[in-house]
């Protein structure tokens, strides 16, 4: 009976949950590919578009807290920026959680290891980033 009821109530909570359709993720995954373009060509005007007015913007160092604007100055220079394989994106609403590890290549020597989480909400203007927060890998 127990089970019965278990099974009833996880029916019930499943189907209250908004499905979350592919062409969510696919549309969070363009934002994070037009992301990490503007990032290395510093196109102020995409990047701009890209991350919310009150963006937290947080680097690996925990040293570093960007606002839009200190963003908008790239301050760091990237030959590359490579997202692994094993990023995933978690839609909950209006909100997308994306993380997963990534390389950002200041240099051939100099590289950053990171395990990077963007948060991204969808608007008027489509998918924007209101936070990202990096740690480094060891």
């Amino acid at each position: 009976m127990k089970t019965l009821i278990l099974m009833a109530l996880s029916g019930v909570l499943l189907s209250a949950a908004p499905p979350v359709s592919n062409s969510d993720k696919d549309e969070v995954l363009a934002a994070m590919d037009a992301y990490k373009n503007a990032m290395l060509h510093k196109d102020r005007a995409a990047l701009a578009k890209l991350v919310s007015d009150d963006i937290m913007y947080v680097h690996s160092s925990g040293t570093k807290y960007e606002t839009k604007a200190d963003l908008l100055k790239f301050n760091s220079a990237y030959e590359n920026i490579i997202f692994f394989p094993d990023t995933t994106v978690r839609i909950h609403g209006k909100i997308a959680l994306v993380t997963g590890k990534a390389d950002f290549v200041h240099t051939a020597t100099n590289i950053s290891h990171i395990h990077v989480l963007h948060v991204w909400e969808k608007g008027q203007q489509g998918w924007q980033m209101i936070a990202r927060q990096a740690t480094k890998l060891p």
